[in-house]
């Protein structure tokens, strides 16, 4: 007899590479689909949320399918949410793009801007360092490398979140040291892109499939 398979929805909202992160997931055990449905993204074991581009072009597709109030009634009921890249970044209160201020979900407090490195964007394979009590990263060495591209990031950690206990932090260096990742109860983001990021993506995201039963 087979143990059930975990569902994955891919958040559709017009932003990010859906398909090999479906295919990532389907490859570690999930039964993964590509959806905008509120319904799906909401009844699915976890939701993932991806992102590439622009801050502010991110938050108006999400908010288009209702992808901000699907997290929101995710995170209310501790349902798992995973954000890839900007589908990380809108997680945050605000970012900041050429001037322009454009607000977030509102997860986690924080102001994503420019990185202030000699070379953008940051492209390219790195390391991450987080505490031994990571989840995402639980059985891989420290020096694994994780594949990034993006010009814009956190650097400060959240001290505040949608769990009780303190979110833990991971940290990568592109000029200046920047949030990777984040793990607060249900909530869970890189700025990395693990369906891009080999063997060591893989056992990343199969450890998040772990958290979903």
């Amino acid at each position: 007899m087979t143990s059930r398979r975990p569902s994955v929805v891919v958040l559709d909202y017009g932003s990010g590479n859906l398909r090999s992160a479906e295919r990532a997931l389907q490859r570690v055990g999930a039964a993964a689909e590509i959806s905008a449905d509120p319904a799906a993204a909401l009844g699915a074991d976890g939701l993932v949320v991806p992102g590439v581009g622009a801050f502010a072009a991110c938050m108006a597709g999400l908010r288009a399918v209702g992808g901000d109030q699907v997290i929101a009634k995710r995170l209310a009921g501790s349902r798992p949410v995973l954000g890839i890249c900007v589908g990380m970044q809108v997680l945050f209160e605000t970012g900041e793009e050429h001037g322009a201020w454009t607000d977030g979900v509102g997860c986690w407090p924080g102001v994503v801007q420019m990185l202030a490195a000699p070379v953008l964007p940051h492209m390219g394979w790195n390391v991450v360092a987080a505490p031994p009590a990571t989840r995402l990263l639980a059985g891989l060495g420290a020096d694994e490398m994780f594949y990034f591209v993006h010009s814009y990031a956190v650097l400060h950690a959240p001290r505040r979140g949608v769990a009780a206990a303190e979110p833990l932090t991971g940290w990568t260096r592109h000029g200046a040291e920047f949030v990777a990742l984040v793990e607060d109860g249900p909530l869970m983001a890189t700025q990395f892109h693990p369906e891009k990021s080999a063997d060591a993506g893989a056992a990343l995201l199969a450890n998040w499939l772990e958290t979903l039963t």
